[in-house]
């Protein structure tokens, strides 16, 4: 019996022991292609030799020290790196271990914001139904995935929700994209001035909804309206792009096709592709200036912030994704998977809809696509097609809960940004095997 705390007690996990590119592989010598990156995490695929040289020229030199006493070469060069390919404004960063460490930092950085500048009134975070921020108690209490924050609710901050900005689900028939979005971004405004403008600290967003919806992209406009409003208010925006963001959707940050910049920001996986945990905050001027011309400090720390090893791990990591011009890759792999994925589930009749971007797709399962009626929760399609997956070689990754946050079976892809043509066939031609068995063994 194994001692690890393992995620599902009543589960029995096979040992990975090496992985190579795309693939990873258990002690039992199965290779699996890795099409989700995990949880779009690797994004170089495994065992890099530049990312492995890197890290073996850290350890020798300096494996750890505490930001109270100092700071590191890795840590500076990988903040110089991060702004000097930010979105407009953004100067400076905050390095910590995990997605949901950043998100942690945003909401206490935007809480601080406002206390450094007198508007110590600005309490309330607003962030979006269906929407998923991280696990940590501060991430849930602004996150909108409802059953991950039912067992604790009583725990949790007080958190408002509006509407998620989900054509599939939320469009109607008459109107056009432009039109939903701006409905949907004008949810925001309504529950600002429900709540009094002078109260509202933040709105939290992912720039492309990824665990929860499937790689869910905004309608045209919708963020660009959300920027407006947020202004007009003097409300902060944050946008989670610990998923979405990197390079996944084939710009390096996800904002970019928005045109538009926050004034906070959460990144992870993908900047340091699995070889280390990291993640990171990244800033506004604005905001660290006032911070500066105040107390001129951040009370929140962590013992890992900027991490010797995994800074030099995720500048390596971004080094190469600039030096093999991988961006234009996963925008070229990222329209032939789309085609491929279109060509095999567009006309099957139990999938409703197939959206993403870059390396970044996902496909709803339904009972019947004329109703989006999903299929019954009890059935859990979700976890039946990643069985059925893994069988075959292949990993993706699946949830429930997409119509509703109870009903609804969604599989997610997030290729490794290496992945050429060929790879995408067979993870399109995998895939379509895994959920045919697993629809015809659940129905």
């Amino acid at each position: 019996m194994s001692h690890l705390l393992h995620r599902n007690l009543k589960a029995t996990y096979p040992v990975a022991v090496g992985g190579k590119g795309v693939t990873l592989i258990d002690a039992d010598g199965r290779s699996y292609i890795d099409a989700s990156g995990g949880a779009a995490v690797s994004c170089l695929g495994h065992g890099h030799p530049d990312i492995l040289a890197a890290m073996h020229a850290q350890i020798d030199k300096l494996a750890y020290a505490h930001t109270s006493f100092f700071t590191s070469d890795p840590a500076e060069e990988l903040a110089d790196h991060l702004i000097a390919h930010a979105p407009k404004g953004l100067s400076n960063v905050f390095i910590c271990s995990s997605g949901s460490e950043a998100i942690e930092a945003c909401l206490k950085l935007a809480r601080h914001y406002f206390i450094e500048t007198g508007q110590t009134r600005r309490t309330h975070f607003i962030s979006r139904r269906q929407s998923y921020h991280g696990i940590t108690v501060g991430a849930l209490s602004v996150g909108g995935r409802m059953k991950d924050r039912a067992p604790f609710k009583e725990m949790l901050l007080a958190g408002h929700h509006i509407a998620p900005c989900h054509a599939y689900r939320g469009q109607h028939t008459d109107e056009t994209p432009e039109a939903y979005g701006l409905r949907m971004a004008d949810e925001l405004e309504a529950k600002i001035l429900e709540l009094g403008s002078d109260t509202v600290a933040a709105f939290v967003a992912e720039t492309v909804v990824g665990a929860t919806l499937g790689a869910s992209p905004p309608a045209p406009g919708y963020f660009r309206r959300i920027r407006e409003i947020c202004d007009r208010h003097g409300v902060l925006l944050i946008l989670d792009e610990v998923m979405c963001g990197m390079g996944r959707t084939g710009s390096l940050h996800a904002c970019e096709q928005e045109g538009i910049a926050p004034d906070l920001m959460a990144i992870a996986k993908g900047l340091g592709a699995g070889y280390a945990p990291i993640g990171a905050m990244l800033a506004s001027g604005r905001i660290v200036e006032a911070v500066r011309q105040g107390s001129g400090a951040f009370p929140h720390s962590q013992t890992y912030n900027g991490h010797p090893l995994a800074c030099a791990a995720a500048l390596a990591v971004q080094q190469v994704i600039a030096r093999d011009d991988l961006l234009a890759n996963v925008r070229l792999q990222g329209a032939h998977l789309e085609r491929r994925l279109k060509e095999r589930f567009g006309n099957h009749h139990h999938v409703g809809d197939i959206r993403g971007r870059g390396h970044f797709w996902g496909i709803e399962l339904v009972a019947d696509r004329t109703s989006k009626t999903p299929f019954d929760a009890g059935l859990k399609l979700n976890a039946r097609i990643k069985q059925a997956a893994m069988a075959r070689g292949l990993l993706v990754y699946p949830m429930g809960g997409t119509a509703d946050g109870v009903r609804g079976d969604h599989v997610l892809l997030a290729p490794p940004f290496i992945a050429d043509a060929a790879v995408m066939d067979t993870i399109v031609e995998r895939l379509g095997e895994a959920v045919d068995a697993a629809i015809a063994d659940a129905v």
